[in-house]
């Protein structure tokens, strides 16, 4: 597989997968959550608080590694390893991209000061599970 084709099927992976695992460090050891991603081709994108142990741990140390991808229906689901770079994000127009109605539970509206954008910019991506030829890196 060429690295476009590698890359198509890593934008497949998160296209049609929103759900995965944010792990950041705490302590000097991995800490790990389920975060919704929206993606702009490679870079991920997720909401959170600006009050929660992510914030200050991303503060403390940007380095993240997400899983997405795995449905849960066998040793073949596709998956991805993402190690990346985060960054908090409170853009205006950054925050109104991103807004959806589900996040009424937790914010008061896009404008929430409390309301913020990780932006993670991926260093490499490792596609799993996607037939004979995996694993494959993307390396970014």
């Amino acid at each position: 597989m060429n690295n476009q084709e590698l890359k198509d099927k890593v934008l497949q992976v998160l296209e049609n997968n929103k759900v995965g695992t944010l792990a950041s460090v705490k302590n000097n050891r991995p800490h790990s959550r389920y975060m919704t991603f929206f993606n702009e081709e490679l870079i991920l994108y997720t909401p959170t608080s600006k009050d929660t142990h992510k914030a200050e741990e991303i503060d403390e140390n940007p380095y993240v590694h997400i899983l997405i991808g795995y449905e849960g229906e066998g040793f073949g689901d596709a998956y991805l390893e993402i190690e990346g770079k985060a960054e908090i994000k409170e853009d205006e127009s950054l925050k109104k991209q991103h807004w959806n109605e589900y996040m009424e539970k937790w914010f008061q509206g896009p404008d929430d000061p409390n309301y913020i954008i990780l932006k993670i910019t991926p260093e490499q991506i490792r596609l799993m599970n996607k037939g004979d030829t995996t694993p494959q890196t993307l390396e970014l």
